[in-house]
Formats: structure tokens, C-alpha cells, sequence
């Protein structure tokens, strides 16, 4: 994979340990909006920033998952992470997103796609044939992303998460690795 895919205006690139704080903005950013617009939850409890910085630095690490970022200009607008499946009884040829955030005022410009070509591409130089991501019911904007890239909803898949004190239902995705 290049290391580099230059959109538009985004560069898509491999994320570093340097990384991490920025990205764990962008996720708490992205979580807010999503639950508090799409879920209209008004206050989600969750990881402390310096909790997802952690995180997000051990992932970048240890490469689980793998993370990619997007860049535009200065500023970090959206990352991805992608590595083999976690649900249980999955064939190891089976990705998933973890995590795909782009920051609200970055939707329809093109740095989501950018982001899942980045990590359709990392998935299959794994070796993956297959890749699912789970997505919040209610999310609307979320489900149509990924159908528009091809991902089908897998009814029998539905399952509720606890989000601090939130209750979320979610269905998984799935689509084959091209």
C-alpha cells in the first residue's frame, strides 16, 4: 500500500504515535455529534480524552488496529481503524472497521471514501477477503456511507451496546474485499 493517497484537498497517511492526540479530538468530536444529533442523546459519558489518547496511542503502537489518517492542510479531519475481525467465530480472512470519524463539518467532501479506500486496500494486503463494520441503527448518514460502498445489512445481527449510561443499538455490515 502507498503511503500516501492524496485526495482533493486530504492526504490520507499511516498515523504515528504523534498522532494520537489529535485523533482522540476527532473521536470525541464525532462521538458528540453522532449521539447528540443522530441519537439524541444530550450528554454521552465516556472515555476521558486522556483515556483515548492512550488508547489511541497503543493502537498506533502495536498496529491494532491499523490506523490511517486524513489531513488537510494542518489539521487532522477524520481517521480509520481496520484490522481482523473481533466478533467471535469469524474466519481470520474477515476484516472490520473499528472506527471510521470524520470531522461533522468534513461530511460529503470526500474524506470518508478516502479514509474506507484506505483501509479496503489495507484489509486485503492482509489477506482479507471480507469485511464488516458495526454502526449505530439510528445513524442514519452512518448506514448510507457504507451501503454506497457496498456493505449489506445483516438483519440477524442486531445487538445493544452500553455507551456510559446509553443503551445503542447496532447492526453489523458486511461486503466482500475486491
Amino acid at each position: 500500500m502507498e503511503n500516501s493517497v492524496r485526495m482533493t484537498t486530504h492526504t490520507v497517511r499511516p498515523a504515528t504515535v504523534r498522532d494520537a492526540k489529535a485523533i482522540a479530538r476527532v473521536h470525541a468530536s464525532v462521538t458528540q455529534a453522532i449521539y447528540r444529533d443522530v441519537l439524541s442523546i444530550d450528554k454521552l459519558s465516556g472515555p476521558s480524552m486522556d483515556e483515548r489518547q492512550s488508547y489511541w496511542r497503543e493502537a498506533i503502537e502495536y498496529s491494532e488496529p491499523q490506523v490511517q489518517v486524513a489531513i488537510e492542510g494542518e489539521a487532522m479531519v477524520g481517521f480509520v481503524g481496520f484490522d481482523r475481525s473481533r466478533d467471535k467465530g469469524t474466519p481470520s480472512t474477515t476484516g472490520e472497521i473499528w472506527a471510521l470519524c470524520v470531522m461533522p463539518e468534513q461530511w460529503q467532501h470526500g474524506v470518508g471514501t478516502a479514509l474506507w479506500d484506505a483501509a479496503n486496500d489495507g484489509l486485503k494486503e492482509e489477506g482479507c477477503t471480507k469485511v464488516t463494520v458495526w454502526v449505530a441503527l439510528r445513524d442514519e448518514r452512518a448506514l448510507r456511507f457504507f451501503e454506497h460502498a457496498g456493505f449489506k445489512r445483516e438483519m440477524n445481527t442486531i445487538r445493544t451496546v452500553s455507551i456510559g449510561v446509553a443503551k445503542i443499538e447496532e447492526i453489523r455490515l458486511r461486503r466482500d474485499l475486491l
